[in-house]
Order: structure tokens, then sequence, then C-alpha cells
């Protein structure tokens, strides 16, 4: 079926065209990523295992130059994925017979494996890829990627042939969503096809060849009763949480890097109602919302002459002509922080952002600075009031040093005096020491608020009594740790 075809026209068997041509000259391979696979991480402290040999990546050139010799692409690629898959290791399977090549059966399967990843997926990345333990992949040129479990960073067995084989297959994430990336461009934001975020920075910019960083999600999406189980938040806390986002308070999510932001705000859309608009706006299409009505739109970067690019301030400002009930940006970066606060003030309650910071007072100055820095001149009060009559909570979540996350503050904006930003703590969390295993320990405690300002909202909405529920079950722990 796939074989090439003679000068009469008639198919010529795959292998038995290219049997002499396999023993008589060395086969230059078109796309031969050599790449080390493992089925299982290096544990943290522990260095990594040692790379393949240098006989296997040549034998797995051979290989791979007779097989793209002897198979049709064209042909392949109307196939689905799994009969593709038979189909080349089927041909390797004989090239390997022909060859004579001596193998065990589990090296033999590994190398089966090895090849179909390069041809059909994204090469040595698809054993990280495939695992669901896995937060974040690294890739620093083609010799060193690393890989983050549990909160800490190793360094894996995985290495590509070479940089150009690198390039390829950061090429072949990016194209998929319609984007580019090579030296003209050498900066892009994408997304695998299972919602994972993707960025890749490449040369002349990283020096040492393409950088590609994968920040993965799990397949089963996480709710706050996992991040329960998971310490994250207390059950009382998780309740708070869970009446936030139901009666519709402006939340932002504020934290540093890898501190949880988007999968808090995931967790947090499951309790919006399902008869409500969604309007999302990404850099990077990333969210997974499961409600019927949904629309999720995506900033677009420049073409090649410059132009035709579109903002996160651009799908902010079309959001308006939508119809929302709730706008939900993904990460808020610069003057768009107007456009949204315009939405939650005039209407969109229930509105949710995240942005980067490391304190719920630092995300208040952060949300001003960047307003400023995007040419709007308000005087500092005017903009300060606009903040206080447009966000109503601020959920603070940090990556611990032991590697944990945790959400450290739910935080109330209450208002102005004078020239400031008032605000009041209703949870926090408070590190008390750690174990033996240099795991942190903490709790999260009540700060005694009686009634959140949100309280005549959640009335509103019928939730007044599990709000007193989760605020006494808060400062009865407080009582007993006490």
């Amino acid at each position: 079926m796939f074989g090439k075809r003679s000068p009469g026209g008639a198919a010529v068997p795959p292998l038995a065209m290219k049997t002499a041509g396999l023993a008589a000259a060395p086969v230059r391979p078109s796309e031969p990523p050599p790449a080390a696979e493992t089925r299982r991480a290096p544990l943290p402290a522990a260095p990594a295992e040692a790379p393949r040999s240098d006989e296997y990546y040549q034998m797995k050139s051979m290989i791979f130059g007779a097989l793209i010799e002897a198979i049709d692409l064209s042909q392949l690629a109307k196939l689905d994925g799994e009969s593709a898959r038979e189909e080349i290791r089927d041909i390797i399977n004989e090239i390997i017979s022909l060859k004579n090549v001596v193998l065990s059966i589990a090296e033999q399967e590994e190398l089966l494996d090895d090849i179909c990843n390069d041809v059909l997926g994204y090469g040595p990345l698809e054993p990280l890829l495939a695992r669901d333990d896995i937060a974040d992949i690294m890739v620093n040129g083609a010799t060193r990627t690393f890989i983050e479990v549990g909160g800490k960073i190793s360094l894996t067995n995985i290495r590509f042939r070479d940089n150009a084989q690198l390039m390829n297959i950061c090429q072949r994430i990016v194209s998929q969503v319609g984007r580019r990336v090579d030296e003209s461009s050498p900066i892009c934001d994408a997304r695998l096809a299972d919602g994972s975020r993707v960025n890749v920075i490449a040369p002349p910019l990283a020096i040492d060849g393409p950088a590609l960083t994968i920040r993965k999600f799990k397949k089963d999406k996480l709710t706050l009763d996992q991040l329960v189980k998971f310490g994250a938040i207390s059950p009382a806390g998780a309740e708070i949480l869970k009446i936030i986002g139901r009666v519709r308070c402006n939340i932002v999510i504020s934290g540093g890097t890898g501190s949880g932001k988007t999968t808090l705000l995931n967790c947090l859309t499951n309790y919006i109602d399902l008869d409500e608009r969604v309007i999302t706006c990404e850099d990077a299409a990333e969210l997974q919302l499961q409600q019927p009505h949904v629309v999720r739109l995506e900033t677009r970067p420049p073409n090649l002459e410059g132009t035709g690019a579109v903002t996160m301030r651009d799908l902010v400002k079309n959001c308006l002509r939508m119809r929302p009930e709730r706008i939900i940006v993904g990460e808020v970066r610069g003057p768009e922080a107007f456009d949204l606060l315009q939405a939650m003030n005039t209407g969109h309650d229930g509105s949710m952002g995240t942005l980067h910071a490391n304190t719920p007072r630092e995300c208040l100055s952060r949300i001003e600075s960047m307003i400023t820095m995007g040419g709007f001149s308000l005087p500092s009060k005017t903009l300060r009031e606009m903040i206080c009559s447009s966000i109503d909570v601020i959920i603070q979540a940090q990556r611990l040093r032991d590697g944990s996350r945790r959400i450290t503050h739910i935080t109330e904006v209450m208002g102005m005096e004078g020239e400031v930003i008032i605000t009041q703590d209703i949870v926090n969390y408070d590190i008390i020491g750690e174990d033996a295993h240099g795991k942190l320990i903490g709790r999260h405690r009540s700060t005694g608020i009686g009634r959140p300002r949100f309280w005549e909202r959640a009335r509103y909405y019928g939730e007044e009594n599990r709000l007193a529920a989760a605020i006494d079950e808060l400062g009865e722990a407080d009582a007993d740790a006490a």
C-alpha cells in the first residue's frame, strides 16, 4: 500500500523494492531524530539516567532512513493514528530482519516506539507527554531536558539528535495552531491538542539552541475538593471559594510563575451556573471550562509583514459587544486590565482573571501600573476608586520552597480611605515548620472576620447559611489549633 511506484506504474512492495539498497549502501536519513526514551522519571535528588549509546542512535538512524525510503508518507497520512503506527511497525520489523540486526524483544519494542513517535508525533517528547504526573517539560537545547514532578525539577535522559531536529518539532507544534517560529519570528506561544501551553524561543535569541517549555495539564480536570486533598486549601476555605464563584464576585487570582493560578481558575469556573454565557480571552487557549455556553477567543500574532495582530485588549473590548454574562481573561499582562475593570464595573459580575504578583497588595499595585503603562492618564485616586468598585476578591496562590502549592490568602477589597485601597483577609495560610523530609507544615486559619463584604451578595443567591457555616468551621479549627 505504501510502496513507491515503479516507472511502469505498478505498485512495488515497499521492502522488496529496497532490499538490495539496504545492504549495499548507507542510507541517509531525511529526518532521523535519535531520541532517548524513559518510562520512569528520575528521582528529584538523583542524577539523570545514562543516555543511550551512540551505537543505538546510529542503528536507529539507519533503520529510520530505510523506513523513509520504503514508505509513502502521503498515503500514511490518510490513515488514523493506530493504523499508521501498525503499518510502520510492520515495515520496521522487516527491515530489522533483512539487516540481521540483533535486538532483544524489549529493545526492539523501544526502538519501534521511538521511531513511530518520530514519524507520527513529537519524537523524544512523546513519552513525557504521555505521563500525567509531569507538570512542566523544559527543553534547553538538544541535549538537556528537564521535567517538574511533585514540585521538583529533575534532569531526564531525553535528548534530540541536534538542534535542527528540536527546531523541526517546535515548528510542528506551533504550525498546528496557525503560528510560526523561525529566525525572523523567534518567540512563539502555542498549545497542544490537549490544551497544554507551549512557549518556544529560538535562535538567535536562544543562544544554546531552541528552548521549548510545555506546561502540561492533567487529563482529569482538578476540582476544589481535590485541592483540599492535596492540602492547597482547607475544607472550609474551599467552601468559601465555591460560594465566591457561585455568587458572581469579581475575582483576580494572583501568584508567581507555576503557582497554580490557571488550575485554580479552572476550579472556580466549575461553580458558574450552566445557563450563563461565558467568554474567555487568552494568549494561548488553555482554560478547560465545562459549561455548555462558552465562547473561546485567542490572540493572534502579526503576520510576516508585521500586520494583522489581534491583542488581548482587542479581544476584551470586543467581548463587550458579544452579550457576555462573565468575561474570563486567562492572564492580565498589560493595558487590557483597564478594559477588564470596565467590564467588571458595568454589569458583568463574576468576571475573573489571573496576573503575576506575590501578595494581594502587590496585585493591586500591578493592576494600577499596567493601566498607567497603557497610556491612560487618569489620576491615581480615580484609578484606585475604579479598582475598588470593580474587584471584590483577590485569591493569592503560591508555590512554596518544598514544591507544594498553597492558596495563601483569600482577600476582600473593601474600599478607599483617603487615597489608599483598604483590604481585609478572610483566610490566611501560616507555615508552622517542616517535617523530617523537608516538607513544610502549615494551616489555613480564619482572620476573625464575622461577615465578609460579599455577605449580602451571598444572601441574594441563597448561600448565606453555607457561608456562615464555612466561617464558623474556620473559627473552630483555629480554636482547636490553639
